[in-house]
């Protein structure tokens, strides 16, 4: 098969190396992208290694049609190894508009095999290999060109390793059953939904500030968050840029009626103002003027009693000590809002409410089992 250059930069060479990619067992991936002023990550590279030493790199700013990278990405056949995969897997995604499939995320392996799973891709490298990466090419500018040698050097080591890591990380998974459970958590990545853009329907409840809000105030919110998620993408900025999140607050708690008290009781500028000011006041007007019935419930903090907390304390005991002897870390088992809504839940004895905890089913209901037989004993 022909010889390509680590640089491929036309639709024939990728279609090349894609056909090779496709020949082997495993490939790494990787990108370096720039988001800062627009909604979308400007892609500025792909990394690609079929093996330690056969490393390339896919220009997106020369190829402008990355279907080709898609029949890799989605093969079946073909392992794709990414570190902390969900954010380079969305970018692929919307570069190619193929749905990621057989996916290995080094960053999740670590911490079943020992590891904890927080670990940066430079971090796992000096543990696993003992070899020093570069750092300084973080904050590069990635669509500029032409790159740099140094530019080229740091995104080839960013996959170089990683088919290496890979082996050394199974290698440290106790036995098959642990096996199994990585294997289940690492088939959510092929999950389509993931990549739905349209999928955020419950962002508004991420705004800092936001469970200080009546319902009232929570309908609005939402409302104007799903507009200026629709005016960001089609202006191609951040959200920030059309509105911050704390305007966002302060016009779901005034809720004003006038261009006037927008200006005179809100932080916006006067450019937001002038530019947003219709839309934003025809978004309260109308939320106000629907049944209350349908504005979205407030979520409630979890407070729990004298009972409850000792049974929290013997989970998180129960967690730690098994962790340790499974080689698993702690955090994949559930954060600490998790374990204490779990806690709650149990007590309530609601089925509906415990079947959407995601430690009540797969792995991690295997991994609790004894936890919820001496639960179900002691009610």
């Amino acid at each position: 098969m022909e010889t390509l250059n680590t640089l491929i930069q036309n639709e024939t060479d990728l279609n090349l190396l894609v056909q090779k990619a496709r020949q082997t067992d495993a490939v790494a991936l990787d990108t370096e992208f720039v988001w800062e002023r627009t909604y979308y990550p400007q892609l500025g590279l792909i990394q690609i290694a079929l093996s330690d030493e056969e490393c390339y790199l896919i220009d997106p700013i020369a190829i402008k049609d990355l279907s080709a990278l898609g029949k890799l990405l989605s093969d079946r056949g073909v392992i794709k190894i990414l570190h902390d995969a969900p954010q380079d897997l969305t970018i692929l995604q919307q570069a190619t508009g193929a749905i990621p499939q057989n996916i290995f995320d080094t960053r999740l392996a670590a911490g079943f095999s020992g590891l904890p799973a927080t670990l940066s891709l430079a971090n796992l490298i000096k543990e696993l290999l003992d070899i020093d990466l570069a750092k300084n090419e973080t904050r590069t500018n990635w669509v500029k060109r032409p790159l740099t040698d140094a530019q080229v050097d740091y995104a080839l080591d960013d996959v170089r390793y990683l088919r290496a890591v890979r082996v050394l990380l199974l290698s440290g998974v106790i036995g098959p059953k642990i096996k199994s459970w990585l294997q289940e958590e690492l088939n959510l990545l092929n999950n389509p939904a993931n990549y739905n853009s349209t999928n955020n329907s419950e962002r508004y409840r991420k705004i800092r500030g936001s469970n200080s809000l009546s319902r009232t105030g929570l309908a609005i919110l939402k409302n104007l968050a799903v507009w200026r998620d629709g005016m960001a993408q089609k202006r191609d900025r951040p959200r920030g840029h059309i509105i911050k999140d704390t305007g966002l607050i302060e016009l779901a708690k005034l809720q004003p009626k006038t261009s006037e008290e927008l200006t005179a009781k809100t932080s916006l500028s006067d450019k937001a103002v002038s530019r947003y000011a219709k839309n934003v006041l025809a978004i309260i007007s109308a939320t106000l003027d629907q049944d209350n019935s349908l504005y979205p419930e407030q979520k409630q903090p979890t407070r729990l009693n004298s009972g409850e907390k000792e049974t929290l304390k013997n989970l998180n005991g129960l967690i730690a000590l098994k962790c340790d002897l499974l080689g698993i870390a702690t955090s994949l088992i559930g954060n600490r809002s998790e374990l204490k809504q779990l806690t709650k839940t149990l007590q309530s004895s609601k089925p509906q409410e415990i079947d959407q905890l995601r430690q009540t089913s797969g792995w991690r209901q295997n991994f609790l089992e004894d936890f919820f037989r001496k639960n179900q004993d002691d009610s």
